[in-house]
């Protein structure tokens, strides 16, 4: 498929998926006219990179990771690719997220009894 059409099922702007690819976290053939073509794994990779993303990831991390992942929800690492480098900064993120979940939880707890002061006939969200 071409990137219009990757866009479109993924809806992720081509621009996007161009900066992917030279972050190295695309890898799409060339066809002889020079377009891209990717095939429909891409469409579950480029899921994968936006979750990351989402998470808070870098795409210096997702790289590293990205080869292990085989399905949008599961990392598979062999023991011995997990370099200690990479583990030191997977353990990183996972600390930094965890925060991140701390400070979101916080801030709804926070929502919920001010709603819960301002209106004590609702019962939550």
């Amino acid at each position: 498929m071409k990137i219009g059409e990757l866009s479109r099922r993924t809806a992720v702007p081509t621009r996007m998926l161009r900066y992917y690819e030279e972050q190295d976290l695309l890898h799409p053939e060339r066809a002889e006219n020079g377009y891209r073509a990717y095939d429909t794994s891409a469409v579950y990779r480029v899921q994968q990179i936006r979750g990351l993303l989402d998470s808070g990831l870098t795409t210096e991390i997702i790289r590293r990771i990205l080869p292990f992942l085989t399905e949008p929800n599961e990392i598979h690492v062999h023991p011995g690719c997990l370099t200690e480098e990479t583990a030191a900064l997977l353990r990183g993120e996972v600390d930094r997220i965890q925060q991140r979940i701390d400070c979101l939880a916080r801030n709804r707890d926070a929502i919920l009894a001010h709603l819960a002061a301002v209106r004590p006939d609702t019962s939550g969200p």
